[in-house]
């Protein structure tokens, strides 16, 4: 469906008044507010293909009706959210569950409705129908080379897939490890993924990247063959230039210190993206900033601070996605509520006195550096993500809006009550 201006103008008149009380009050405070609303006007999240219809668990899923049938409602979906909160311009594809069948048509629907395509994602955790080697015991770690040849070539597929896109990147993510002791000699299950990961960099076009990403656990809960930032950034350094890690922030163990793992990326040149989402106990794909806001500000503190050292691009020095899928929210419901806090923890680590933080640290004054944060953490910057989604032609409040012109209703509608997003 389509948003149109005056749908959104009548909205906003709605919820002007009050916003702009809170907008000049907390403007007043804030003596760069310009400069840090046009950096909230240029960040942009990636939305992840299989994000938009309802996820599930390994023992069922409950579809909510109205989902994508197709790539092209995907990129519907998406162009929607992006219409709604002006910072989701791009949309991560899931190879093979969106392999594009007229690539040229995409890219021009891509164009008309104001998205680009982030990275493209391989798969090689599933058995496709018609594939001829199991990834039972692994993929790019298999003892079989014939099975590690497959996984290469399917990457490389997803490459090819990737160009004819516009895409300038590839994630591979990895379900390699063990279930049991003894199963898997880790140091040739290391070596045989390197050999695998180095035929699919050779792969990339001059100007691509690859990320490896990492997780702790799951489905394999012995051992995963890239299961922490270590792992990956070895594998990463041992590639070449064009290899980054990737931290997806469900894909570490409880309590683990993200913003310390980021900061030390950062510092090594080798971060490459993230993928947001929280998390309760494991990778449970929850709803940004639902959880633990205090973790996700912090790491935006490290991630604002260690940018700034290395003179980089907030908005597009490294790749920022949502990574999310989950079964009793309406998906893009979900996704909004995603991205809003994402701009949030990115506005409160705006605020942070830097100065300030940086003599209190060489002074060792703990309590003033806590204070210092804090204070910005416990600053309410919604009215300042408001505000520039306002400018940038957005919605005030885009949940309600949503639910206001009852969206889900009208996608039901559209597509039917049973529907099932592909790939899912």
């Amino acid at each position: 469906m389509r948003i149109e201006p005056y749908q959104l103008a009548e909205h906003n008149a709605s919820h002007l008044s009050a916003h702009r009380r809170r907008f000049d009050f907390l403007a007043a405070e804030i003596p760069a507010v310009e400069e840090i609303l046009q950096k909230l006007i240029d960040f942009q999240i990636a939305i992840p293909s299989w994000a938009l219809g309802t996820g599930g668990t390994r023992f069922g899923r409950f579809p909510g009706g109205g989902e994508p049938r197709s790539l092209e409602e995907k990129m519907e979906d998406v162009a929607l959210l992006h219409a709604l909160n002006r910072s989701s311009d791009a949309i991560s594809l899931h190879i093979p569950w969106d392999i594009p069948k007229y690539p040229a048509a995409i890219r021009t629907l891509a164009t008309q409705l104001g998205l680009r395509f982030d990275a493209v994602n391989s798969n090689t955790f599933q058995d496709q129908p018609g594939q001829a080697l199991s990834y039972k015991f692994g993929s790019m770690q298999h003892v079989d080379k014939a099975v590690r040849q497959q996984a290469v070539e399917h990457n490389m597929e997803v490459i090819r897939h990737g160009v004819e896109l516009g895409s300038k990147s590839i994630t591979v993510w990895l379900s390699d490890g063990s279930c049991f002791p003894g199963q898997l000699n880790f140091r040739r299950a290391f070596q045989n993924t390197l050999e695998s990961l180095r035929d699919v960099y050779a792969a990339l076009p001059e100007d691509w990247k690859m990320y490896v990403e990492y997780k702790a656990c799951e489905p394999n809960f012995y051992s995963m063959t890239v299961g922490d930032w270590g792992q990956s950034l070895l594998y990463a350094n041992k590639l070449g230039e064009k290899a980054f890690t990737l931290v997806d922030l469900g894909h570490h163990l409880p309590n683990a210190n993200i913003e310390q793992i980021v900061a030390l990326l950062l510092m090594e040149g080798k971060l490459g993206g993230f993928h947001f989402n929280d998390s309760k106990y494991g990778d449970d794909d929850l709803t940004v900033g639902s959880i633990k806001p205090y973790q996700l500000f912090l790491i935006f503190n490290e991630l604002v601070e260690g940018m700034d050292a290395r003179g980089m691009k907030h908005a597009t020095d490294l790749a920022w996605m949502i990574d999310a899928s989950h079964n009793v929210k309406d998906p893009l419901e979900d996704l909004l509520q995603s991205v809003e806090a994402i701009k949030i923890a990115y506005a409160q680590a705006l605020l942070v006195d830097k100065k300030a933080l940086t003599g209190a640290q060489l002074e060792n004054d703990t309590a003033r550096c806590q204070e210092i944060l804090q204070s910005a953490f416990r600053t309410d910057v919604r009215p300042l993500v408001a505000e520039a989604r306002l400018r940038a032609g957005g919605a005030m409040e885009p949940v309600a809006f949503f639910r206001d012109l009852n969206i889900r209703e009208i996608l039901i509608r559209e597509r039917g009550a049973k529907t099932v997003a592909t790939g899912l």
